[in-house]
């Protein structure tokens, strides 16, 4: 039987749990105390885990969540600005985007995201890909692309549309309001929202049912299921390489430097 060592990953936490340790219990760490944040290793780490837990064979599902104040807290600045100054770094961290997508989508286990607080960037990425998504009622989940001075790439524009819909994905992409997790569970953009003190108790229930099922049947249907996300992905290859072009153009340094001083952007 295969299995992996994840101890060279570094910002991650992964543990095993569940029926006979074959529930992943992945965990981003909060590296600043307060939330998670993908730099350089993050964004590399969150993009090759689902390659590492496809080919475990003792894994029978994973749960990615959060440590700390929120699930995810987006890029992190420096990672924004050396993109924005470098194009060699912009075209690596071009690829482990497009990897991440496609690792989740491909992977053959079951995921399962659990969201708490503040939920943006290269996490939500993932926590909403994950096949069943589980978030607090009162998360907040943010895609901040526009805010930032780029296109929506990532993941938005392979399954917003898809989960609640071309008019709630507009207007939520567009405007990068935020979405609670009692909404999104109403627009269909996650599975569930639960009180927050049930989060990961629901997360590892469903974990549990999962890594206790049909393998063959869950992860087959998994990869039929799929196909929605594969045929959409000319249009997330195109909102990608989009996002990309932006970091190399002026409206991400004012979105950066608004971030920085904690201000609206003058664009």
């Amino acid at each position: 039987m295969t299995t992996i060592d994840y101890a060279r990953y570094q910002t991650l936490n992964i543990t095993r749990r569940g029926p006979a340790d074959s529930v992943l219990d992945i965990q981003m760490r909060a590296a600043n105390g307060k939330l998670p944040t993908a730099g350089h290793a993050g964004h590399r780490e969150l993009a090759e885990i689902w390659r590492d837990v496809g080919a475990d064979e003792s894994v029978r599902c994973a749960v990615l969540r959060g440590e700390g104040l929120g699930f995810s807290g987006g890029g992190d600045l420096a990672l924004v600005q050396d993109m924005a100054d470098d194009f060699e770094t912009r075209s690596r961290v071009w690829k482990e985007a497009r990897d991440l997508v496609y690792n989740v989508i491909d992977c053959d286990k079951p995921i399962v995201s659990a969201l708490h607080g503040p939920a943006v960037g290269a996490g939500l990425v993932a926590g909403l890909l994950a096949d069943i998504s589980v978030a607090a009622r009162d998360a907040k989940i943010v895609d901040g692309h526009t805010r930032l001075g780029v296109a929506a790439g990532d993941h938005a524009a392979i399954v917003w549309p898809l989960l609640c819909g071309m008019a709630k994905a507009k207007y939520y992409l567009l405007l990068c309001d935020p979405v609670s997790g009692e909404e999104a569970e109403r627009i269909g953009l996650v599975s569930l929202a639960v009180d927050a003190d049930q989060l990961l108790p629901k997360a590892y229930e469903i974990a549990d049912r999962l890594a206790q099922g049909s393998q063959s049947a869950i992860r087959w249907t998994k990869y039929a299921l799929n196909n929605w996300l594969r045929q959409a992905g000319p249009n997330f290859d195109t909102s990608l390489a989009l996002e990309f072009l932006g970091f190399g153009g002026p409206d991400v340094r004012e979105g950066l430097a608004s971030l920085r001083e904690r201000r609206p952007p003058k664009f």
